[in-house]
């Protein structure tokens, strides 16, 4: 059976080398165009190991990268792209990443080295930088809300909130926000992907131990989980979130699938309706979108990383 790498083998290999099923697959073949002439598969750079993604209000894709931190922005138009964020090195990883809706700053997780990263789009110099948690944490992913951008901590049962003042200037400190509630904390890794709830009152995070992968919704101010009722869909490799309007589109890592869920305002409960699937996934783990597509980095964590291995990201159809 082919060994599949976990991410945190993956980001300790980084250190050491330094539409659906109910739809149908996308259209077109890795590298093709599609009849709009946008690209349906992004290339990376060779080693890159991708694993967040973000798009802003203009058609370009933001990729993070764990081997050494690098930002790598791409055309949808083109497909072509260059490092914009120069990495800090190995160890000092992006894994996930989010563009503000001005479009001039980064918020970039740094993993285990618990760094939260602030990078100018313009310059792509790191504005700011914290250092949270204790050791052991992990920075996985981000959210930005209009007050706040949100990091999880997948090894720790905290949050991270970076306030934003009313121009999205970034605070000085980093408050930490303690997970409870119905929130149950693992051994090992437990909490992953990150979004809002449609009301916009609630985080909705990915807890990978509650019932063997579920979804749960938490209170901003206090940090009070509750599970989300997804009925029968069950998470268990669930990883990066993508909310638009009240479709939650939750990508399953290891299964190379999305799912797709409507829920209710208040993000307490959500109906299955669709699962993407496409024969170009390779262990997909977060999704953006720009037009009438979703765009998802291939993360490979089923190969060893190595600096000569190939990474792309593949846009399928929204549901």
């Amino acid at each position: 059976m082919e060994r599949v790498f976990t991410r945190r083998e993956a980001l300790g290999a980084a250190a050491a080398i330094g539409a659906a099923a109910l739809l149908g697959p996308a259209a077109g073949a890795a590298g093709a165009a599609s009849p709009s002439g946008r690209p349906t598969r992004i290339p990376l750079p060779n080693g890159f190991q991708p694993e967040g993604i973000t798009i802003g209000r203009s058609p370009y894709a933001w990729f993070g990268s764990i081997a050494d931190g690098d930002v790598y922005r791409a055309s949808l138009a083109t497909g072509r792209g260059r490092v914009a964020v120069e990495g800090l090195g190995a160890g000092r990883s992006v894994i996930g990443l989010k563009i503000d809706r001005q479009e001039r700053r980064l918020f970039l997780s740094g993993g285990f080295s618990r760094e939260i990263r602030v990078a100018d789009v313009r310059s792509g110099k790191i504005a700011r930088l914290f250092t949270v948690g204790a050791e052991g944490s992990m920075v996985n992913d981000v959210v930005l809300t209009p007050q706040a951008a949100w990091f999880t901590d997948s090894f720790r049962p905290q949050l991270y909130r970076l306030e934003l003042d009313r121009h999205g200037e970034p605070a000085r400190e980093v408050a930490t926000v303690a997970l409870g509630g119905e929130w149950e904390q693992g051994t090992d890794f437990t909490a992953n992907g990150i979004a809002r709830t449609p009301d916009g009152k609630a985080l909705l995070v990915v807890n990978t131990v509650v019932e063997g992968g579920s979804l749960m919704r938490v209170d901003p101010r206090d940090g009070t989980a509750r599970r989300v009722d997804l009925g029968d869909l069950a998470i268990p490799f669930g990883d990066g979130l993508l909310l638009l309007g009240r479709h939650l589109y939750i990508v399953q890592q290891q299964l190379n699938q999305v799912d797709v869920v409507r829920l209710d305002a208040a993000g307490t409960r959500g109906t299955p309706i669709a699962r993407i699937t496409d024969p170009r996934f390779r262990i997909p783990t977060t999704a953006a979108a720009w037009g009438d597509r979703i765009y998802l980095p291939n993360a490979r964590f089923d190969v060893p990383p190595t600096p000569d291995t190939e990474y792309d990201a593949v846009a399928v159809d929204q549901v």
